[in-house]
């Protein structure tokens, strides 16, 4: 409903007592089921934005490939250092996602071809490493580079987003950091958060709803660098 769920799903692996590295890969393949069926009513979409599909494919499969070769090549102790980056990065998009959208409908210019694939290439390598927010950051950049209604461009979100995730979801599994346990668990939950969702997403405050996740991405970014970078201030407060 929000646009966000890693700023719930990934949180929630971790404090389930998963190592921040196996969570976030295990938040990749929990949530690939999710990408197939959001992908489901945009199919009528994908004949007008074949050109786009052309040029940016390779650049997703390359960045998202890169990404997800950095995210298992990466330490533990590493990736625990920048995950509140991260998490704050994406709550401050969702925060600023009614903005992004407002923008682009009024932006009537648009960038060269060289200038799109940098873009997402960089965008793809970003959602192959973390991939929370990574649907905003591409109807930010499809506002400068691709011409189209904001469902064409929703339709390019999904496939691309998808891509990514089934990139990112083949990688971290062949790394072995996947857990498979808990990724069920996941999966069975997605599947009936994306029904549900659905149904309720009509009768909810789209504003409230997103207001709460920032303030959790707000506060579990701000716990997370504490617990990383002022460990002995957290045992205080523990006791």
């Amino acid at each position: 409903m929000a646009g966000a769920g890693s700023l719930i799903s990934f949180p929630s692996l971790v404090g389930f007592g998963l190592p921040s590295l196996t969570a976030n890969a295990t938040n990749f393949v929990a949530l690939l089921p999710g990408r197939v069926s959001s992908f489901l009513p945009f199919r009528g979409y994908l004949s007008t934005v074949v050109p786009h599909l052309k040029l940016l494919m390779l650049p997703t499969v390359v960045g998202a490939a890169a990404g997800s070769w950095m995210l298992v090549s990466t330490s533990e102790r590493l990736f625990r250092v920048v995950v509140p980056f991260l998490i704050l990065g994406a709550a401050v998009l969702l925060a600023f996602q009614p903005r992004i959208k407002a923008w682009a409908k009024r932006n009537d210019r648009h960038l060269g071809k060289p200038s799109a694939v940098a873009l997402q290439f960089l965008t793809s390598l970003y959602g192959g490493y973390f991939g929370a927010g990574i649907g905003i950051m591409m109807l930010a950049t499809f506002a400068l580079t691709v011409e189209g209604s904001l469902n064409e461009q929703n339709a390019l979100k999904i496939v691309f987003a998808l891509v990514i995730s089934v990139i990112s979801s083949a990688v971290v599994l062949q790394g072995g950091l996947v857990d498979p346990w808990a990724a069920g668990s996941m999966l069975a939950g997605g599947l009936l958060g994306g029904y549900y969702a659905g149904r309720w997403m009509l009768k909810m405050d789209e504003d409230k709803l997103r207001g709460g996740i920032v303030a959790l991405g707000l506060i579990l970014a701000a716990y997370y660098a504490v617990q990383e970078f002022l460990p002995g201030l957290v045992g205080r407060i523990g006791r």
